[in-house]
């Protein structure tokens, strides 16, 4: 099943091996704000840092598999007159250290992130997290459901490995993640160049978000991209679906000129969150991984109704 797949789907291929390009994991040092838009008190991991903007309800914005909380700037320029934001970064991303090996990305992730929340003080938060960092949104809502107020997934599913079809299991993904993680880690430069402009051709059709996506990938540490993947691709969190009380709203993109058709993504979308009760599933159409920039009005629109919530 798994190579036809590959044969047969090769966007789709791309949009599960970009987001090796696309999202964010591990990181280093947390900047939190204690107080409404200014610095104080740091908040120190090796997971993760925090860029804090703004003064009023807070909003945590996380990025995807290998990106830049740079993806989130225009949405929280946005937002900050109204909100207090926190810009996540991931570290082993986009430039930023890498201290773990091959160790476990989501989960520690998922732990800072609710530390940070406790030590910052933040009173159930609103969370948006784009592709790992919508999973990584949805994991903390299921692990922790008291610090968080609602959740949007931007373009995310709770178990990405169901691309493979609707039978796939962690179990049966994992050869295929760990297929995945050696083709990040063995590449020589201008191969994993090469691949990664391919991906983010699959991932936007903004030429200059494909740049930015490109520049984060070659920037990220390999071996931190290689582990995020494993986990993403092995981790599913629809078992917990059926049990969450966090509001949740899912927006994916839907582009007939390249991405995934409409009806493709309809089913997937509403097969994968089918458990979570009270879910708001939105299409955004003419988009392909990268919502944001790919339809950035629709997005802000979209941004700004879940926050009015």
């Amino acid at each position: 099943m798994f190579n036809a797949f590959f044969k047969a789907r090769p966007r789709l291929r791309a949009a599960l091996f970009g987001m090796a390009v696309c999202a964010p994991s591990l990181v280093v040092g947390v900047t939190a704000a204690l107080a409404q838009s200014e610095v104080s008190a740091p908040f120190v991991s090796d997971r993760l840092s925090v860029e804090v903007v703004g003064a009023g309800p807070d909003v945590i914005l996380i990025p995807g598999l290998a990106s830049s909380r740079e993806v989130w700037r225009v949405t929280a320029d946005r937002l900050k007159a109204t909100h207090r934001v926190h810009l996540v970064q991931l570290t082993g991303f986009a430039g930023e250290p890498w201290t773990h090996g091959d160790g476990a990305f989501v989960q520690p992730e998922v732990e800072e992130l609710a530390r940070y929340i406790r030590e910052a003080g933040l009173d159930r938060p609103a969370v948006i997290g784009h592709s790992m960092g919508g999973l990584s949104g949805l994991l903390l809502a299921q692990q922790q459901p008291g610090l968080v107020g609602r959740v949007m997934t931007v373009d995310s599913l709770p178990f990405y490995s169901a691309m493979f079809g609707p039978t796939a299991t962690a179990e049966s993904a994992r050869p295929f993640a760990d297929q995945a993680a050696g083709m990040i880690l063995g590449a020589d430069a201008a191969s994993f160049r090469t691949q990664q402009e391919a991906t983010a051709r699959a991932l936007s059709r903004t030429p200059s978000e494909q740049a930015r996506i490109v520049a984060w990938s070659m920037a990220t540490d390999r071996r931190a991209m290689a582990s995020a993947m494993k986990d993403v691709m092995t981790t599913d969190a629809r078992p917990g679906l059926a049990a969450m009380t966090t509001p949740v709203t899912a927006l994916y993109a839907a582009d007939a000129n390249g991405g995934p058709p409409p009806a493709m993504a309809d089913g997937m979308w509403g097969r994968e969150y089918s458990a979570l009760p009270g879910v708001t599933l939105i299409r955004v159409d003419g988009s392909r991984h990268f919502i944001m920039a790919d339809q950035p009005e629709r997005f802000a629109e979209l941004v700004e109704a879940f926050l009015a919530q």
